[in-house]
């Protein structure tokens, strides 16, 4: 290592946290919950171990997801998980490492402010942040540098980001709260209403990334899950079909094509004219539901092509943004 301890690049996702380090890649890729005793406010268990723990805590310890629709909802919890995962990642380092995080593209000045605070509390020398869209086409390996327009739709677990890029920023942007966990709630009320059962949120997760799709399936597929009967109280186990998912999941999948659609009709013409040939970009953990493409594709007349490993493009996009640090630092000082 050089003399300045470490540059990271974190993707503080709503569901996961993925953290880049330079010159080795991604390091560290755990889901952003942490689980917390009530009692003494100790901080018991963090990413994987903790993500076991929801729905299944005693009285006196919570397990809590702090970010919730893509910004800080619980601040001393966040500061404590980054902490956590800034000494997994560095270990004891003289130096504090500098540390780039990204951001859904239409935040707040105050969301923006506890962001920079929290990584600076748990340990960062220095906080740079960057535009999730950008850090995602960076991550899809297109070069944003040039005149010409790229669409990105990066869908996430709590925002939705779509933006045009062109010459290094976005031209048109905008954020919304509709992504994987809108999707995963959509499934728990569908199955409550049809079904009388009440599941989990792991349970809906479960089926969505299984047998949940948004665009009619050749082969109806099906999948046992187990709940709660609202009827009885009693545990029950029913089938369910990935044609039912379809019902479930095309209202929230509906609401990220119309911001797709929003998006394109206030990008000039010429960019316009760009994304038609070059196509739009899905990235995100939240694109790989199944179908989503085709159903953009059919409603948009476009292109569409999923990023080669789209859960990490954020992080791969804002780890290779670090190299470009110094340059930075000339720009966007804290």
């Amino acid at each position: 290592m050089f003399g300045f301890g470490q540059d990271i690049g974190i993707d503080l996702g709503t569901a996961t946290v993925i953290a880049y380090v330079k010159g080795k890649g991604i390091v560290l890729r755990e889901p952003s919950v942490v689980a917390v005793d009530r009692n003494s406010g100790d901080v018991l268990a963090v990413g994987q171990e903790a993500r076991r723990m929801l729905g299944r805590t005693p009285g006196n310890i919570i397990a809590t997801r702090p970010l919730r629709e893509g910004v800080i909802s619980d601040y001393t919890v966040t500061e404590k998980m980054l902490k956590y995962f800034i000494n997994k990642v560095c270990g004891k380092f003289i130096f504090a490492p500098r540390i780039m995080i990204c951001i859904p593209s239409q935040v707040t000045e105050v969301e923006k402010r506890a962001v920079i605070d929290a990584a600076s509390q748990a340990g960062a020398r220095k906080v740079y942040l960057i535009e999730e869209p950008i850090a995602a086409a960076i991550g899809a390996g297109i070069d944003i540098s040039k005149p010409c327009g790229n669409m990105i739709v990066d869908i996430g677990g709590g925002t939705t980001d779509v933006a045009v890029i062109s010459l290094g920023g976005s031209v048109v942007s905008t954020s919304l709260k509709v992504a994987g966990d809108k999707l995963d709630e959509a499934i728990v009320k569908y199955i409550k209403r049809k079904h009388n059962i009440m599941i989990g949120e792991r349970t809906a997760e479960d089926l969505k990334i299984n047998i949940g799709c948004v665009y009619p399936k050749i082969q109806d597929m099906e999948m046992d899950i187990r709940g709660r009967d609202l009827a009885t109280g009693l545990p029950k186990t029913v089938t369910i079909y990935s044609s039912e998912m379809l019902e479930a999941l095309i209202e929230p999948a509906m609401m990220i094509v119309d911001a797709v659609h929003s998006v394109l009709e206030k990008t000039p013409p010429e960019l316009a004219s760009d994304i038609s040939d070059r196509g739009i970009y899905m990235t995100g953990g939240g694109c790989l539901v199944d179908g989503l493409d085709k159903l953009l594709q059919e409603k948009t007349g476009i292109n569409v092509m999923i990023a080669e490993d789209a859960v990490s493009c954020v992080a791969l996009g804002t780890g290779k943004a670090l190299d470009n640090l110094d340059a930075l630092d000339g720009k966007t000082k804290k």
